[in-house]
């Protein structure tokens, strides 16, 4: 059981750093060649999708590796597990204080009510994103390591 549950918990938090470096490395930069109408449009509906979905998907996989912690605690890796469910607690409170805010104002902007400083927004939106993808791939790159 324990073995299914690693598996798992490493192909959730696997897809979830596949979504996460697609829409850094492939449809932000997809969206930021488009007219600025679309580009801006793009990243609203985005908002407005992943905002729904990324929550459950962050806190399902921290949950899950948590579970995998306590089942495992007497098992070889464990320590890499709780070494990659702090990273992903940081990957929530960095959503949380940084990313969801600017995401919150962003899914809601269209061409007629965005202010002037939406590509900055965005801007910095990006940059805090490419960071938070960083501790998420190292907390899956900890799993892989802990099914070793």
């Amino acid at each position: 059981m324990l073995n299914a549950l690693e598996v798992f918990t490493t192909v959730v938090v696997g897809l979830m750093v596949g979504v996460e470096f697609s829409v850094a490395f492939v449809m932000n930069p997809i969206f930021n060649a488009l007219p600025e109408d679309s580009d801006q449009l793009a990243r609203a509906h985005g908002g407005r999708m992943l905002g729904a979905v990324m929550p459950v998907w962050y806190i399902g996989s921290l949950v899950l590796a948590a579970l995998w912690a306590v089942a495992g605690w007497h098992h070889h890796g464990t320590g890499l597990v709780v070494t990659a469910g702090a990273l992903l607690i940081l990957s929530v409170v960095m959503s949380i204080l940084l990313l969801v805010p600017i995401n919150n104002q962003g899914k809601t902007w269209t061409p007629e009510n965005r202010p002037a400083d939406w590509k900055e927004q965005m801007n910095r939106w990006d940059r805090f994103h490419y960071a938070r993808v960083a501790v998420i791939i190292a907390a899956f790159a900890l799993l892989v390591a802990a099914l070793a």
